[in-house]
C-alpha cells in the first residue's frame, strides 16, 4: 500500500533525496572541464531569463567629501529604463586620476542598512553594532588598503526598499519575485544586472583600470558574487564570502533562502559549487566561517570541495582560495586583501 503523506516540507525532503543536478560536473581533465562549460554556462544565462534594457547611466556625483584619510562619494546611476542605484565610492585620497588603479565591488547582504555598512557609515548605536559584530565594512577597509570600491543599494535593501515594512507580514524578497515571475523576470537577475552597470560606471571612473575590476560579498552579497561572476567576465578576480553550500540544505531543508535568491529550474540543473565553478580559471577566494549559524560550515566545506575540482580540472588549482576562520557570519578579512592585491 501507498506511503500516505501531508507535509509539503516532507514532500520536498523526500523529492530531493537521490537529487543530483543534470549538470553536475563530474570530470577530471581539461577536456572534461571544457565539455562541461561548454553546456553549463548557456544553460545558467537561458535560466537566468531576461536582462533589462541597457541605458545612459548618467552618473551623478551628488557629493563627494573628505572623510579621514577617503574620499568619500554619493554616486548615483540609472541602470534599466525604470530603476536608478544609489551607490556610496569610497577611495584613498592620494589615488590619482590615471587610469591605473584597482577597483572593488562591494556587496551587501541580507541586513536592515544596505550598503551603508559596508561603506562604513554608522548614524546609530545599533547600525555601529551590527557592522562590529560582522565586520561589516569591508568596503571601507578595502578602500584603505589602496582600492577604490563601491558599494550599491540592492532592490529590495536598503534606499530601494520602499520603506520600513513595505508589505506587513511578507518578505519583500519573495512578494518582488513573484510580481516579477508574473512577466518572467526575476529579482535575482535585475539585481545581476545593476551589478553589470557597476562595472560599466566603473569603467568611466578616471581613477579605475577597467582590466582591475573584482567583487566581494557577504551572505546574499556572497551569492550576488557568485552568479555576478559567473557570467560576467569583466570580474577579474571574487571573494565569496558566506556562501557556496547546497540547496539542499540551507534552501529546502531549512527554508534559508528567498525570491532574491533564485531563478526557476536553477537546482535541476546546478547546486551552488557548479555557479562558483563557471568563474574559473579567474582567482576566486571563498570565505568560510565555522561558526556560521546560517550557512553551515559543513555544507561550505563540502560546496568548496566541489568548486576544487572544477578549478582542479580547468587547470586552476592554485587560483582557488580558502579562508577558513573561527569566526560567526561575517568577514573574515585575513586573506582578501592579500588576494585582491595579487590579482587586481
Amino acid at each position: 500500500m501507498t506511503k500516505r503523506n501531508f507535509s509539503m516540507n516532507k514532500y520536498w525532503l523526500d523529492l530531493i533525496q537521490d537529487h543530483e543536478p543534470e549538470l553536475a560536473f563530474k570530470g577530471s581533465t581539461r577536456e572534461d572541464w571544457e565539455k562541461w562549460r561548454s553546456k553549463a554556462f548557456p544553460k545558467y544565462i537561458e535560466l537566468l531569463g531576461q536582462f533589462p534594457e541597457k541605458v545612459p547611466l548618467e552618473a551623478e556625483v551628488e557629493y563627494s567629501i573628505e572623510d579621514g584619510n577617503l574620499i568619500r562619494e554619493r554616486v548615483v546611476f540609472n541602470s534599466d529604463p525604470y530603476m536608478s542605484v544609489p551607490c556610496q565610492v569610497l577611495r584613498p585620497k592620494e589615488m590619482k586620476p590615471d587610469k591605473s588603479n584597482p577597483a572593488i565591488i562591494c556587496c551587501h547582504g541580507h541586513n536592515p542598512y544596505g550598503k551603508d555598512v559596508v561603506a562604513g557609515i554608522k548614524s546609530s548605536f545599533e547600525m555601529e553594532e551590527f557592522l562590529r559584530e560582522n565586520n561589516y565594512d569591508f568596503g571601507k577597509q578595502m578602500a584603505e588598503a589602496g582600492f577604490l570600491t563601491i558599494a550599491p543599494d540592492l532592490r529590495v535593501f536598503g534606499e530601494r526598499r520602499d520603506g520600513r515594512d513595505p508589505f506587513p507580514g511578507s518578505d519583500p524578497c519573495n512578494v518582488n519575485f513573484i510580481k516579477g515571475a508574473l512577466l518572467g523576470i526575476y529579482t535575482l537577475t535585475l539585481n545581476m544586472w545593476d551589478i553589470m552597470r557597476c562595472v560599466d560606471y566603473l569603467e568611466t571612473r578616471p581613477e579605475v583600470d577597467p582590466n582591475r575590476i573584482g567583487m566581494m560579498g557577504l551572505s546574499y552579497g556572497g551569492t550576488m558574487t557568485t552568479f555576478v561572476a559567473a557570467a560576467e567576465p569583466r570580474i577579474k578576480a571574487a571573494d565569496i564570502i558566506s556562501y557556496v553550500n547546497s540547496f539542499a540544505g540551507f534552501a529546502i531543508a531549512r527554508a534559508n533562502f528567498c525570491g532574491s535568491q533564485m531563478v526557476p529550474g536553477l537546482y535541476r540543473y546546478f547546486d551552488t559549487d557548479e555557479i562558483a565553478g563557471l568563474i574559473a580559471p579567474r582567482p576566486l577566494l571563498i570565505e568560510m566561517p565555522i561558526y556560521d549559524d546560517c550557512f553551515f560550515i559543513h555544507d561550505t566545506l563540502k560546496g568548496y570541495e566541489g568548486v576544487k575540482e572544477i578549478y582542479k580540472a580547468a587547470g586552476a588549482e592554485d587560483m582557488l582560495w580558502a579562508d577558513i576562520t573561527p569566526r560567526g557570519h561575517g568577514f573574515a578579512g585575513n586573506k582578501a586583501f592579500e588576494f585582491f592585491k595579487k590579482y587586481l
